[in-house]
């Protein structure tokens, strides 16, 4: 990604020399290119997420054979009352679109860890609900997978790194999770101080 830094135009007959610095595409001149020190802290969130995501998803698999989204699913039924949620409840909170929830718990079903079955209070409706052999699959992958969070995330952080990581994502999650058009939070609100 260009930094503002970077203000240098394409130009068709303008190759430069062979030593010079690749020109940043031609861009809207309205465009807030990411200061140096924006770039470099996206890029570690970036990789860094990308990087802890695939070592929990293999360590979990390797383990339980079960998907983050999988194991995600199982957590948030063992959370609810009843064991059950609405799928489109449950398409909310894992923020999942519901064609790939739906996929999911397919094959989650197949495998005799949740079921599906119609709301009793609207017949248009379905529950996702946890079965006991997938509360004794979440039990024994849950574990390993704690361990996994802890050796890769909780335990690299000092308290006030992983408090402030927490803080700073909520943030985002209520930004993407608001209504387009709402208003935004005040400032100071919801950010770390």
């Amino acid at each position: 990604m260009p930094t503002r830094s970077s203000t240098a135009k394409v130009q068709p007959d303008d190759a430069g020399p062979p030593d010079a610095t690749p020109a940043t595409p031609s861009a809207p001149d309205d465009v807030r290119w990411l200061s140096e020190s924006q770039q470099k802290h996206w890029r570690a969130f970036r990789d860094g997420t990308a990087l802890l995501f695939d070592v929990l998803a293999r360590e979990l698999d390797d383990c339980s054979g079960l998907s983050l989204g999988e194991y995600e699913v199982l957590v948030r039924l063992s959370e609810a009352p009843g064991h059950a949620l609405r799928m489109s409840e449950l398409a909310d909170d894992l923020a999942h679109s519901r064609s790939r929830l739906t996929h999911t718990v397919a094959r989650m079903e197949r495998d005799g860890i949740v079921r599906r079955e119609p709301a009793r209070d609207d017949a248009r409706g379905v529950n996702c609900v946890l079965t006991e052999h997938g509360w004794q699959v979440l039990v024994a992958a849950a574990p390993g997978h704690v361990e996994s969070v802890r050796a890769h995330l909780v335990d690299v952080l000092d308290d006030t790194q992983l408090a402030a990581l927490g803080v700073a994502m909520q943030v985002v999650v209520e930004h993407l999770r608001a209504p387009a058009g709402a208003p935004a939070a005040p400032d100071g609100v919801g950010r770390p101080r």
